[in-house]
């Protein structure tokens, strides 16, 4: 199973709680899965195998609209190759 590279923005509406409050909620739950990531100001990035990452994703919106979000808008970017896998240390490992 090739591992990949899986952005995933959260953006949590309510028209009562913090949304940043919210966010963490969606970060607690990728820092619970174990998955190699990294959190950034605009998206957390995760490393694995595409099914792992995409059933961790689902369990991310799930979790902020059990938190009171009344809506929850999800942007995902992938890097996926063909015959190799993808790395977060290959990309800012020098940095």
């Amino acid at each position: 199973m090739p591992i990949i590279n899986l952005g995933i923005q959260i953006v949590p509406k309510s028209k009562t709680l913090d949304s940043y409050a919210l966010v963490d909620k969606a970060i607690e739950v990728i820092q619970q899965s174990g998955i190699k990531h990294i959190v950034t100001p605009f998206e957390t990035v995760m490393e694995g195998p595409q099914e792992e990452l995409m059933e961790i994703a689902r369990r991310v919106q799930e979790a902020v609209l059990a938190a009171g979000a009344e809506e929850v808008l999800v942007y995902y970017r992938m890097q996926i190759r063909k015959n190799s896998d993808v790395s977060i240390e290959d990309k800012i490992g020098k940095y």
